[in-house]
Protein backbone atom coordinates (compact mmCIF):
# COMPACT_ATOMS: atom_id res chain seq x y z
CA UNK A 1 0.00 0.00 0.00
CA UNK A 2 2.82 2.40 0.90
CA UNK A 3 4.56 1.63 -2.39
CA UNK A 4 1.40 2.54 -4.33
CA UNK A 5 1.05 5.87 -2.49
CA UNK A 6 4.76 6.60 -2.93
CA UNK A 7 4.51 5.76 -6.64
CA UNK A 8 1.51 8.05 -7.06
CA UNK A 9 3.31 10.88 -5.26
CA UNK A 10 6.36 10.46 -7.51
CA UNK A 11 4.19 10.49 -10.65
CA UNK A 12 2.46 13.64 -9.40
CA UNK A 13 5.79 15.34 -8.59
CA UNK A 14 7.24 14.52 -12.01
CA UNK A 15 4.12 15.77 -13.78
CA UNK A 16 4.38 19.08 -11.88
CA UNK A 17 8.04 19.38 -12.79
CA UNK A 18 7.14 18.77 -16.44
CA UNK A 19 4.55 21.56 -16.35
CA UNK A 20 7.02 23.97 -14.79
CA UNK A 21 9.62 23.33 -17.49
CA UNK A 22 7.21 24.24 -20.30
CA UNK A 23 7.37 27.96 -19.60
CA UNK A 24 7.87 30.43 -22.39
CA UNK A 25 11.47 31.70 -22.45
CA UNK A 26 12.18 35.28 -21.46
CA UNK A 27 12.86 37.24 -24.62
CA UNK A 28 15.19 40.24 -24.94
CA UNK A 29 12.77 41.80 -27.45
CA UNK A 30 10.24 42.26 -24.64
CA UNK A 31 12.67 43.98 -22.27
CA UNK A 32 13.67 46.92 -24.44
CA UNK A 33 11.36 48.60 -26.90
CA UNK A 34 13.83 50.44 -29.08
CA UNK A 35 12.04 49.90 -32.37
CA UNK A 36 9.99 52.83 -33.65
CA UNK A 37 6.25 52.29 -33.36
CA UNK A 38 4.78 50.39 -36.30
CA UNK A 39 1.24 51.14 -37.41
CA UNK A 40 -1.44 48.47 -37.68
CA UNK A 41 -5.20 47.92 -37.89
CA UNK A 42 -7.16 50.07 -35.46
CA UNK A 43 -4.67 52.91 -35.10
CA UNK A 44 -6.33 56.29 -35.58
CA UNK A 45 -4.03 58.81 -37.27
CA UNK A 46 -4.14 62.59 -37.48
CA UNK A 47 -2.72 63.36 -40.93
CA UNK A 48 -1.92 66.99 -41.67
CA UNK A 49 -1.08 68.17 -45.17
CA UNK A 50 0.14 71.75 -44.77
CA UNK A 51 -2.21 74.28 -46.43
CA UNK A 52 -4.54 71.48 -47.61
CA UNK A 53 -7.47 71.56 -45.17
CA UNK A 54 -9.54 69.15 -47.29
CA UNK A 55 -6.85 66.45 -46.85
CA UNK A 56 -5.99 67.17 -43.20
CA UNK A 57 -8.18 65.04 -40.95
CA UNK A 58 -8.29 61.85 -38.91
CA UNK A 59 -7.91 58.50 -40.68
CA UNK A 60 -8.12 54.96 -39.29
CA UNK A 61 -5.91 52.10 -40.44
CA UNK A 62 -8.42 49.58 -41.82
CA UNK A 63 -8.56 45.78 -41.44
CA UNK A 64 -6.36 45.31 -44.48
CA UNK A 65 -3.72 47.69 -43.07
CA UNK A 66 -4.43 50.66 -45.36
CA UNK A 67 -5.36 54.31 -44.98
CA UNK A 68 -7.69 55.71 -47.64
CA UNK A 69 -7.28 59.39 -48.53
CA UNK A 70 -8.96 61.64 -51.08
CA UNK A 71 -7.11 62.05 -54.40
CA UNK A 72 -4.53 59.28 -53.80
CA UNK A 73 -6.72 56.41 -52.61
CA UNK A 74 -5.31 53.65 -50.40
CA UNK A 75 -1.83 53.79 -48.90
CA UNK A 76 -0.24 50.86 -47.07
CA UNK A 77 0.21 51.64 -43.37
CA UNK A 78 0.62 48.27 -41.63
CA UNK A 79 4.16 47.72 -40.38
CA UNK A 80 5.22 51.24 -41.32
CA UNK A 81 6.31 54.06 -39.03
CA UNK A 82 4.56 57.42 -39.12
CA UNK A 83 7.61 58.88 -40.91
CA UNK A 84 7.53 56.19 -43.60
CA UNK A 85 3.79 56.66 -44.15
CA UNK A 86 4.22 60.44 -44.24
CA UNK A 87 6.87 60.09 -46.94
CA UNK A 88 4.68 57.71 -48.99
CA UNK A 89 1.70 60.08 -48.81
CA UNK A 90 3.84 63.08 -49.78
CA UNK A 91 5.29 61.20 -52.77
CA UNK A 92 1.83 60.15 -53.95
CA UNK A 93 0.50 63.71 -53.57
CA UNK A 94 3.43 65.05 -55.65
CA UNK A 95 2.23 63.02 -58.62
CA UNK A 96 -0.02 65.75 -60.01
CA UNK A 97 -2.07 66.75 -56.95
CA UNK A 98 0.00 69.01 -54.68
CA UNK A 99 3.16 70.82 -55.79
CA UNK A 100 5.32 70.44 -52.66
CA UNK A 101 3.32 68.59 -49.99
CA UNK A 102 4.39 68.85 -46.37
CA UNK A 103 2.81 65.88 -44.54
CA UNK A 104 2.94 65.16 -40.83
CA UNK A 105 1.34 62.24 -39.00
CA UNK A 106 0.71 61.54 -35.35
CA UNK A 107 -1.07 58.62 -33.74
CA UNK A 108 -4.21 60.08 -32.22
CA UNK A 109 -5.55 56.82 -30.75
CA UNK A 110 -3.51 53.63 -30.47
CA UNK A 111 -5.05 50.24 -31.22
CA UNK A 112 -6.20 48.36 -28.10
CA UNK A 113 -4.33 45.78 -26.05
CA UNK A 114 -5.79 42.52 -24.74
CA UNK A 115 -5.43 40.89 -21.34
CA UNK A 116 -6.50 37.33 -20.49
CA UNK A 117 -6.05 34.73 -17.81
CA UNK A 118 -6.09 35.32 -14.10
CA UNK A 119 -7.42 38.89 -13.94
CA UNK A 120 -10.82 39.99 -12.71
CA UNK A 121 -12.03 41.51 -16.01
CA UNK A 122 -10.26 39.98 -18.99
CA UNK A 123 -10.81 41.62 -22.38
CA UNK A 124 -9.85 44.38 -24.78
CA UNK A 125 -8.85 47.79 -23.42
CA UNK A 126 -7.74 51.14 -24.76
CA UNK A 127 -3.97 51.52 -24.79
CA UNK A 128 -2.44 54.42 -22.87
CA UNK A 129 1.08 55.56 -23.76
CA UNK A 130 3.72 54.29 -21.31
CA UNK A 131 1.75 51.28 -20.03
CA UNK A 132 3.37 48.38 -18.20
CA UNK A 133 2.01 44.92 -17.45
CA UNK A 134 1.18 46.12 -13.94
CA UNK A 135 -0.96 49.04 -15.20
CA UNK A 136 -2.67 46.70 -17.69
CA UNK A 137 -3.58 44.36 -14.82
CA UNK A 138 -4.93 47.32 -12.83
CA UNK A 139 -7.09 48.40 -15.78
CA UNK A 140 -8.43 44.81 -15.97
CA UNK A 141 -9.58 44.95 -12.33
CA UNK A 142 -6.50 43.44 -10.69
CA UNK A 143 -5.28 39.89 -10.26
CA UNK A 144 -7.68 37.05 -9.52
CA UNK A 145 -7.10 34.96 -6.39
CA UNK A 146 -5.37 32.26 -8.46
CA UNK A 147 -2.97 34.54 -10.37
CA UNK A 148 0.71 33.67 -10.65
CA UNK A 149 2.24 37.16 -10.64
CA UNK A 150 5.61 35.79 -11.76
CA UNK A 151 4.23 33.96 -14.82
CA UNK A 152 3.16 36.64 -17.28
CA UNK A 153 3.30 36.04 -21.04
CA UNK A 154 3.19 38.76 -23.70
CA UNK A 155 2.26 37.85 -27.26
CA UNK A 156 3.43 40.46 -29.73
CA UNK A 157 3.81 40.77 -33.48
CA UNK A 158 7.33 41.94 -34.38
CA UNK A 159 8.43 42.35 -37.99
CA UNK A 160 5.60 40.16 -39.25
CA UNK A 161 6.16 37.27 -36.84
CA UNK A 162 4.24 36.49 -33.67
CA UNK A 163 6.48 36.15 -30.63
CA UNK A 164 5.79 35.07 -27.07
CA UNK A 165 7.90 36.04 -24.08
CA UNK A 166 7.78 35.65 -20.33
CA UNK A 167 8.05 39.06 -18.68
CA UNK A 168 7.79 40.72 -15.28
CA UNK A 169 5.21 43.23 -14.07
CA UNK A 170 7.37 46.27 -14.93
CA UNK A 171 7.70 45.35 -18.61
CA UNK A 172 6.29 47.97 -20.98
CA UNK A 173 3.53 46.80 -23.28
CA UNK A 174 2.67 48.05 -26.75
CA UNK A 175 -0.61 48.59 -28.58
CA UNK A 176 -1.88 45.29 -29.96
CA UNK A 177 -0.10 43.18 -27.32
CA UNK A 178 -1.88 40.29 -25.67
CA UNK A 179 -1.02 39.89 -21.99
CA UNK A 180 -1.75 36.51 -20.39
CA UNK A 181 -1.59 36.06 -16.61
CA UNK A 182 -1.08 32.37 -15.82
CA UNK A 183 -2.66 30.46 -12.95
CA UNK A 184 -0.59 29.38 -9.95
CA UNK A 185 -0.69 25.72 -9.00
CA UNK A 186 -1.11 26.19 -5.24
Amino acid sequence: MHKVILSLLLVFAFSLAGCASQQVPQSASFKVLTQPYQLDTGDELRINVFEQANLSTTYTVDQAGFVTMPLIGTVAARGRTTQQLSSDIANRLKQGYVRDPDVSIEVQTFRPFFIFGEVNNAGQYEYVNGMTVQTAVAIAGGFSARANKQNVIITRQLNGTIQHGQVNLNTPIRPGDTVTIKERLF
